[in-house]
């Protein structure tokens, strides 16, 4: 995982790894930890990844779960493009696979993503959701927050809490 900060004229600062593949690996162990303690187990338990990376860590967290606790819990994958509130209606995002693995009403769902930021696509993913059903909880989980919030949203577990600059990005590499 990588900041880049941009030193004008087009030129990237070099690249800065925040995490390593280990610190990436303990950081999911811990949030899977953390889920199924506060949840009181993983009954009624559903993860969602949204698209893209979230994908890959709700998948590495359910893996995780099911090692400790001998349970599988469901995985599913969300597609917030029709959702986000930074796309003109004149030019529709590419629509992308929505997999949700059973009715999510009264389940109690964590949504997965990599990066929080703005709290636009988190809003723009509890949107989505509600097309699928009336969750008893929704929370959410990320690896990074990097802050610089535009709604007020905050996540339930955090991998790495990472301040930075509005210049700089945030890229997970999984």
């Amino acid at each position: 995982m990588c900041p880049l900060s941009e030193a004008g004229e087009g030129f990237l600062m070099p690249e800065k790894v925040i995490l390593t593949a280990q610190d990436i690996r303990r950081a999911l162990v811990r949030i899977a930890h953390e889920v199924v303690e506060r949840n009181h187990g993983c009954q009624g338990l559903v993860l969602i990844g949204m698209l893209t990376r979230g994908v890959p860590l709700a998948q590495r967290i359910a893996g995780t779960i099911a090692g400790f606790e001998g349970q599988e819990v469901p995985v599913g994958t969300l597609d917030i493009g029709l959702y986000r509130d930074d796309v003109p209606l004149y030019r529709l995002p590419p629509i992308r696979h929505t997999s949700i693995p059973q009715d999510i009403t009264g389940q109690r769902v964590v949504l997965v993503d990599d990066v929080l930021y703005t709290g636009r696509s988190i809003r723009a993913a509890m949107d989505a959701l509600m097309d699928f059903g009336r969750p008893e909880v929704v929370q959410l989980a990320v690896l990074v927050d990097r802050g610089h919030r535009e709604l007020p949203i905050r996540a339930d577990y955090v991998g790495k809490n990472m301040p930075t600059s509005r210049d700089e990005d945030v890229a997970v590499r999984l």
